[in-house]
């Protein structure tokens, strides 16, 4: 075989590798991690206020709870799918800021899919973040995002970040935003 041929089919298995194989999740997932940015925060001024806290949601346990428990705190709240890709890759991101203010913050890492691919996806992972399941059909004190988007909220129930897209959650400038709602 002529070196060309070789070169050829080597970048052939390399982009196929990416289609067919687990190798292409994992790449997929890092390479959505690198190109993450820093979620954009809305200035205080011009922050929106959430309709209520009236929101209806089942924990890990598959127990009924309201949303209404949050009220005064500051809340982290993210929707993902478990075989969502751009939802896996900012998992990462949101367990370490999980495990810095998981005293401080309220976390909704909200899904609504079906208890048993969440468990096992969450074992495999070794995730220990509060699972939250959304009641399709239910209504919801602002507009459910497409996996993965975030909502902060600060302590009066206003929009701090209104993120639609993959972030990156485990950077100062997040530090810096949490730690002044918490101190607010």
């Amino acid at each position: 075989m002529k070196k060309q041929t070789v070169y050829t089919l080597a970048i052939i298995a390399i982009v196929l590798s990416f289609f067919v194989t687990p190798l292409g999740d994992y790449s997929k997932i890092l390479l959505n991690r690198w190109f993450a940015t820093a979620p954009t925060f809305i200035p205080a001024e011009t922050r929106a206020k959430i309709s209520s806290y009236d929101w209806r949601l089942k924990d890990a346990d598959w127990d009924f709870f309201n949303f209404e428990k949050s009220k005064g705190n500051v809340v982290f709240i993210t929707f993902w799918r478990s075989w969502h890709l751009p939802s896996k890759a900012q998992l990462k991101d949101v367990q370490a800021l999980y495990d810095s203010y998981k005293d401080k913050v309220d976390f909704y890492v909200v899904t609504n899919e079906e208890r048993a691919p969440v468990a096992l996806f969450m074992e495999k992972n070794g995730y220990t973040f509060p699972v939250t399941y959304e009641i399709i059909g239910d209504a919801s004190p602002m507009t459910p995002l497409q996996p993965p988007g975030t909502y902060i909220l600060d302590k009066n129930g206003q929009i701090a970040v209104h993120q639609k897209a993959i972030s990156d959650w485990s950077n100062n400038t997040v530090n810096e935003l949490l730690s002044n709602l918490i101190s607010e």
